[in-house]
């Protein structure tokens, strides 16, 4: 069972969203509230874990940035999906190059909020048509710039094949492997995206569509 917590300035959100965890039973709500500053108060005064999933409103009302709050979630050691409104597709990709998991629209059912929740729970990469209509309105997702054999690298990689087998699969070396996934980490830090886990760079391949999960 995972933990959330819940970060929107709207009360009835964060009522139904507790609601639906507490039907589904999968998730434990272990913090409701309207700032992330209080979220983290709350988990220095109570000596709490970080919860695993934080669902974080894309704006709040107390004139803290998207950037600010994914980022000290993030730093706190939880995984941020995006609850919002999905016509802000510039303060979306914020949100992801800042480290969120995906986005989910406030206007999506609340099971397939719930499926969120649970993917990101798991440690895998969220691809939604959110997430791909934020990367689709801003043409800065491109500019890793990544070689045809970066790409290719990075595609077996992103699969879940260790490096020594996506090294084999090409019919290269396991230094010439390596060296492309640190170029290719090299140019995605270029250019404000993180990729320092291996999670970081399948989150990067579904992006720039280079890797689909499921055939997706």
């Amino acid at each position: 069972m995972s933990t959330v917590a819940l970060i929107d300035d709207h009360e009835s959100v964060r009522l139904g969203l507790e609601a639906a965890c507490a039907r589904d039973g999968e998730q434990t709500v272990v913090f409701s509230g309207s700032t992330v500053g209080s979220y983290l108060d709350w988990r220095r005064e109570a000596g709490q874990a970080p919860a695993d999933v934080v669902v974080l409103d894309l704006t709040l009302g107390d004139g803290t940035t998207v950037t600010e709050n994914v980022a000290s979630i993030v730093a706190d050691g939880s995984s941020v999906v995006i609850h919002s409104v999905a016509d802000r597709p510039v303060a979306v990709r914020e949100a992801l190059v800042a480290g969120a998991a995906g986005v989910v629209s406030k206007s999506s059912a609340l099971d397939d909020v719930l499926d969120a929740i649970r993917t990101v729970a798991q440690g895998e990469a969220l691809n939604n048509v959110e997430w791909a209509s934020a990367v689709d309105g801003d043409r800065e997702f491109s500019d890793a710039q990544l070689s045809s054999r970066e790409r290719e690298v990075l595609r077996l990689y992103a699969t879940g094949l260790p490096l020594k087998a996506v090294a084999e699969r090409l019919g290269v070396a396991y230094s010439t492997a390596k060296e492309n996934i640190s170029r290719v980490r090299v140019k995605y830090v270029s250019v404000g995206r993180t990729a320092s886990t291996k999670v970081d760079l399948m989150r990067r391949a579904i992006e720039d569509g280079i890797y689909a999960p499921d055939g997706a």
